[in-house]
């Protein structure tokens, strides 16, 4: 049953999925022994809930993510995509299940880059933990590397970056009511509660006393932007959060990770989009943390790529500069969220071993975007 109290509506929907052909992913990994599925709880508990459960189960884990884990089910050749919180405490209303799937099996509907979301369990005695099951997308993941096929082709490069503007834009063109999200969130006064509520994680995230942070943090405070612009905002909004057609990149095929989705103001989105989105003559450690490869030849710049989200969407971008620096301070909070589990015991993935040092690059990134 989704929060809505529509478990039939979402069975439907099931039922006219395509099968899917067992196919090899480069992002799929075996379970990390930690994060392994308690299978003898969790099979009994789909089988009674999901269509086209009759084969044999069978469980992979995506690997690229760092904070909630994710996982392929296939019940034969019929696959599905389960999600769940990582492992350790977590800060309030974050890595919220319940509310991606809310968002998701209304959203779907209205917007086709959105998967849509079937099933939402908040029985912790199945897995642990809080979790959804929803639609399998195929496509492929582009994190900082290029697929081939753009190696020397700047055009292709361009149509990737326009690709991400517009379907940022598309997203944030969407009225609510139109798709039953009207009373997603609370538009009024959003910006100032993201600032409030960073801040906050920042100290309970077990971080030692940061000179650099405190200083951007009050620069945050003293040039908060008045406007506000209100519009479906995804939070989370960046190419590794993007699946691409296999062969034709510069097509959207989804758009993942609506946890934080939420009513607020859109530039949000867009900052967050930026802080990503390295250029040739950023510092060496911009280009070096990025997770996109837009510093390669070809990519818009971030000046272009307002110009384009502006034109579209027909948003005031004047305030773009303070949201850009809010998403550096933001990501260096997020990347001490993930070091400070790691620190605890509370993961055991060594990929977070060196993420302190990262925390310490968005901090002075975000100085320097507000010239401190």
């Amino acid at each position: 049953m989704d929060d809505s109290g529509r478990p039939i509506r979402a069975l439907n929907q099931a039922r006219s999925l395509s099968v899917i052909p067992r196919a090899l992913d480069p992002e799929l990994i075996e379970q990390r022994s930690d994060e392994s599925l308690p299978t003898e709880r969790l099979e009994p508990f789909l089988r009674e809930r999901l269509p086209s459960t009759t084969g044999e189960l069978s469980v992979m884990q995506f690997g690229g993510g760092h904070a909630n884990l994710t996982y392929l089910l296939r019940f034969g050749v019929q696959e599905y995509v389960l999600r769940r919180p990582p492992l350790g405490p977590i800060a309030p209303r974050s890595h919220d299940m319940a509310r991606e799937h809310r968002v998701l099996s209304r959203l779907s509907a209205g917007f086709p880059l959105a998967p849509n979301s079937f099933l939402f369990c908040d029985d912790d005695k199945i897995i642990g933990a809080p979790f959804q099951v929803m639609e399998r997308r195929h496509g492929k993941v582009i994190r900082r590397e290029l697929p081939e096929e753009c190696n020397a082709r700047p055009d292709i490069n361009r149509r990737i970056g326009e690709m991400m503007i517009d379907a940022l834009a598309d997203l944030h063109k969407i009225r609510r009511d139109d798709v039953g999200l009207e009373d997603l969130g609370h538009p009024e006064g959003f910006t100032q509660r993201q600032l409030d509520g960073w801040t906050k994680r920042w100290k309970d995230a077990g971080a030692a006393d940061n000179t650099d942070m405190e200083r951007l943090i009050a620069w945050l405070y003293q040039h908060r932007p008045t406007l506000e612009q209100s519009a479906l905002v995804h939070n989370d909004y960046k190419l590794d959060n993007m699946l691409v057609d296999n062969s034709e990149p510069w097509r959207a095929v989804a758009i993942l990770d609506w946890d934080m989705c939420t009513s607020g103001e859109p530039l949000a989105d867009l900052g967050y989009l930026l802080n990503q989105w390295a250029q040739p003559d950023d510092p060496p450690l911009w280009i070096e943390e990025s997770t996109m490869p837009t510093a390669q030849s070809g990519f818009p710049s971030r000046t272009e790529s307002i110009e384009r989200y502006a034109t579209q969407t027909g948003y005031d971008c004047d305030t773009i500069h303070w949201h850009y620096a809010f998403a550096a301070m933001r990501f260096a909070v997020i990347i001490q969220q993930i070091y400070i589990r790691y620190v605890r015991g509370q993961t055991q993935d060594d990929r977070f071993a060196t993420f302190d040092t990262r925390v310490a690059t968005y901090i002075d990134k975000g100085c320097r975007i507000a010239s401190l």
